[in-house]
């Protein structure tokens, strides 16, 4: 009774046997510890007939199962067909109707807690990317090479366009943050159009060299071509971009023809995740335009200049780790190459 590590309720026992042996009455006791004279005769009782080991809580039986095997295998029986007509996957609310149009009388709560305790989860879906491009190997470790060993004296360039950026002015003004509260902004807004941003990531330094056109067709491709290699001039230019139609018209190839300097490297199908610049466009989205107001296309761009500009100022390199030999294995084409919870 007089331990500091012990158990409240043991504490209390201990103490009524103790009263007990000192030959009080079951209702001066329950006075004492607060319990009923009646639970202090249970006590009594189960002290005279199992000595300490009667003062140790029995097992307890629990709640009676309410669904027994069958019901739980005609629960994953129906999650793991197809949903309801019109349905892309099955609800609770739906699981639940079906098991009672099978005679079982089941909550969606318990439906969900069913699902839970068998790892079943309608809800969720995963994603993954097969590429059935015979030259996948190649280009991989082409662009893998390109990050990790560079050419000497020449420079590697990622360039991408990022197409139908949105200029949304907000109905309302944006109120800024306070302590305890957030930034808050209105749910509706207005369209004022759209600009393609194209940009060229230097991977050894993480400058960018940016442009905005209306359009992305192969011409804009050209001009911002031209735009890069004015940027970099007298120097052999490794670019990095993806299969879009435009990258490789016959247009494109003429004008690289008359350039030998400029060489493209093309990622496999699909495959843009091995082009670095789509971590720029990341970037850029959650810092600059997804929670900005746009008065006007040009007030988008603007905005974008003068991100890029600031982050030209604070760059860093963008470092690529994996050698082809470490990623390659566990991207094969005509295999799951990556997921994606939502």
């Amino acid at each position: 009774m007089r331990s500091n590590t012990i158990e409240a309720r043991a504490a209390k026992r201990a103490r009524m046997i103790l009263l007990m042996a000192d030959g009080e009455s079951n209702r001066t006791i329950g006075e004492l510890v607060d319990l009923h004279y009646n639970q202090v005769g249970i006590w009594r009782k189960r002290y005279e007939e199992f000595g300490l080991a009667g003062l140790e809580d029995e097992e307890r039986p629990g709640r009676p199962v309410v669904y027994d095997h069958d019901d739980v295998l005609l629960l994953v029986k129906l999650v793991t067909e197809d949903p309801p007509e019109g349905a892309t996957r099955w609800t609770m609310e739906a699981l639940a109707e079906a098991m009672a149009e099978h005679g079982v009388a089941i909550s969606a709560s318990q439906a969900w807690r069913i699902c839970k305790s068998l790892d079943l989860k309608p809800w969720q879906v995963e994603s993954w990317m097969t590429s059935h491009d015979p030259d996948f190997w190649a280009k991989a470790s082409d662009v893998c090479g390109l990050y990790l060993n560079p050419p000497g004296k020449a420079v590697v360039l990622c360039v991408d366009e990022k197409p139908q950026t949105q200029a949304l002015e907000r109905a309302a003004p944006v109120l800024s943050l306070r302590p305890g509260i957030p930034e808050k902004r209105s749910h509706d807004y207005i369209r004022h159009g759209t600009t393609t941003l194209f940009a060229a990531l230097e991977v050894a330094t993480g400058q960018v060299t940016d442009a905005c056109y209306p359009r992305h067709r192969h011409e804009e491709f050209l001009l911002f071509l031209r735009q890069v290699a004015t940027a970099y001039p007298r120097r052999k230019l490794h670019i990095v971009a993806d299969n879009y139609g435009t990258h490789n018209h016959p247009d494109v190839r003429a004008w690289l023809a008359k350039h030998p300097r400029i060489t493209l490297h093309f990622t496999p199908t699909p495959g843009s995740w091995l082009n670095m610049v789509e971590i720029f466009f990341s970037i850029i989205t959650r810092q600059a335009i997804r929670r900005g107001s746009f008065t006007s296309v040009k007030d988008l761009i603007a905005a974008i200049e003068n991100f890029i500009d600031g982050w030209n100022e604070r760059c860093h390199p963008f470092i690529w780790t994996k050698t082809a030999e470490e990623l390659l294995p566990r991207c094969k084409p005509g295999k799951r190459t990556s997921f994606t919870r939502h």
